[in-house]
């Protein structure tokens, strides 16, 4: 059987541009499990990690230019964003190394024989350990930052798990020269260059989470993929940690005080969030909740003249063109339901921004229109006009687990002086594993505090795939208890000959 080329295409014109690959045959995925698996003892070194990690975000930034270039003529994201997710990426490189370097994602915990307790206690010596060979799918929307050299691997490569990542088929040429990026990274620090492989193919996809070498995956990317994929996970004689990414609607409630104050200002910032990188950004607000009267109507007038301003733009493939497409025509068609500025085709290749208006009552109620609490990727977001809170609050009790909930408040309510701000954000800390105040949510902070996670179907797993602690998912503890001092691993020691930071009988230790 001949090999399936794997073609980059441009977005702009949908016209292929090069044969990069072929798709991954079983046989390929297992030699790359297999040689991810082998090159573990050599990643288990944390100084050779710390340079490996440093060595990537340089070569990354040395080939700053030919990466963009290759990203933009098969994402259509434009030079600007993509710069700008590079700088991300590279960051969230070292971010990890310093992590490693300070060495506190161990957790080290110690607790010394105390026979007077009751029961006894033994001497305990507890630290985590990386769980093995990380699948990672590789997102669509961010070719760089969410992709192979992005958080998910970088956070797995940090723990000590080799990777084997599932190229997106929208960017794999961008997928190519990054892993040699990475690959020559591993080689110039005394790595193999096995720690990170990539692979092409929906059937290589589903051969990888099968594959019983593999100890994890993470995931990025929808809710009917991502969920076969977890089911998949789940069904293994072996089942394993699948933390997967899967949708999010995003919701924003503006109070009736916040829409009086400052109509016009959230309007426009509203067009732009839910316009940026073209709608396609995971925390893109999907699901507006407006006060009904006169300052809604002055925050929907705001949108509407934001939006009809923006310029038609270039989804990342025309599949998902034709969905944004269908998806918006189909709940444009729902009763009540009107558009202000129709989102649709802009062009042959293209999509126009827009926005639906509804009543409230209609999510409220639940009378078909649950269409309208889905996600739909692209330029597009839903304007549900609330008459009272409690109304506002019967739509927020219909809504899935997202990974973001906004609240626009007026100065007055934020600052405790006057509303029900606490028991509004108290109602959304249900919804979202990340809560903003009067601000947007497009924009996921590289951070130590950052959460991008939330209740399924925003993700599988209660973990974060952004920030420090997005290196957790894929490790595990382990507890030693009565094991003689030479034949402890070096990291739980009496001397601590690695200077790590650690707990001793519940309390920290001074290094």
């Amino acid at each position: 059987m001949a090999a399936t080329p794997v073609w980059s295409v441009d977005p702009r014109t949908g016209k292929q541009r090069e044969q990069v690959a072929v798709e991954a045959t079983s046989q390929e995925v297992d030699a790359a499990v297999r040689a991810a698996h082998d090159a573990r003892p050599a990643l288990a070194d944390r100084t050779a990690r710390v340079a490996f990690l440093r060595a990537a975000a340089d070569l990354l930034d040395e080939a700053a230019g030919q990466v963009v270039e290759a990203s933009d003529a098969e994402t259509a994201l434009g030079p600007v964003r993509l710069t700008g997710e590079l700088a991300r990426t590279t960051y969230q490189l070292r971010a990890f190394a310093d992590a490693v370097e300070e060495g506190s994602y161990l957790d080290v915990r110690i607790d010394r024989p105390d026979p007077a307790l009751t029961p006894p206690r033994p001497e305990l010596r507890r630290y985590k350990v990386p769980l093995g060979v990380v699948a990672v799918y590789a997102a669509s929307n961010f070719p760089l930052a969410f992709s192979v050299p992005g958080g998910d691997t970088a956070s797995a490569l940090a723990a000590g798990c080799p990777v084997v990542v599932k190229a997106h088929p929208d960017h794999p040429a961008t997928s190519e020269l990054c892993a040699a990026l990475l690959r020559r990274a591993a080689a110039t620090t005394g790595l193999p260059e096995d720690v990170v492989a990539v692979v092409h193919g929906f059937d290589a996809g589903l051969e990888l989470i099968r594959h019983p070498l593999v100890a994890a995956a993470g995931f990025t990317g929808s809710v009917r993929g991502g969920r076969a994929l977890f089911d998949a996970a789940a069904a293994r004689p072996v089942p394993i940690p699948f933390h997967g990414e899967l949708g999010s609607l995003n919701p924003v409630l503006v109070t009736p005080a916040a829409a009086a104050e400052r109509a016009e200002e959230i309007g426009a910032g509203l067009a732009g969030a839910m316009t940026l990188g073209v709608g396609q950004f995971c925390v893109k607000p999907g699901l507006v909740l407006v006060p009904e009267g006169e300052h809604g109507d002055r925050l929907a007038a705001a949108l509407t003249k934001a939006v009809s301003e923006t310029e038609a733009g270039v989804l990342l493939d025309h599949r998902m063109r034709d969905n944004f497409i269908s998806g918006v025509r189909e709940r444009g068609a729902l009763p009540e339901v009107t558009s202000p500025v129709t989102p649709g085709a802009g062009g042959e290749h293209t999509v126009g921004a827009g926005f639906l208006s509804v009543p409230a009552r209609r999510l409220a109620e639940g009378d078909g229109h649950e269409l309208l609490l889905e996600e739909c990727f692209g330029p597009v977001t839903v304007l549900a006009r609330y008459a009272d809170q409690a109304e506002a609050g019967a739509v927020l009790s219909r809504l899935p687990g997202n990974l973001s909930a906004t609240l626009q408040l007026s100065a007055a309510e934020a600052e405790g002086r006057e509303g029900t701000a606490a028991d509004l954000l108290a109602q959304l800390t249900t919804l979202a594993g990340r809560v903003l105040v009067n601000g947007w949510p497009t924009g996921v902070a590289v951070a130590p505090a950052q959460h991008h996670g939330g209740p399924y179907p925003a993700a599988t797993s209660h973990s974060t795939s952004v920030g420090g602690t997005a290196i957790e998912r894929w490790l595990r503890p382990v507890a030693y208890q009565s094991v003689p001092d030479p034949l402890l691993p070096p990291e739980l020691r009496e001397a601590n000959p690695l200077g790590l930071p650690r707990r001793v009988d519940g309390r920290p230790e001074a290094v």
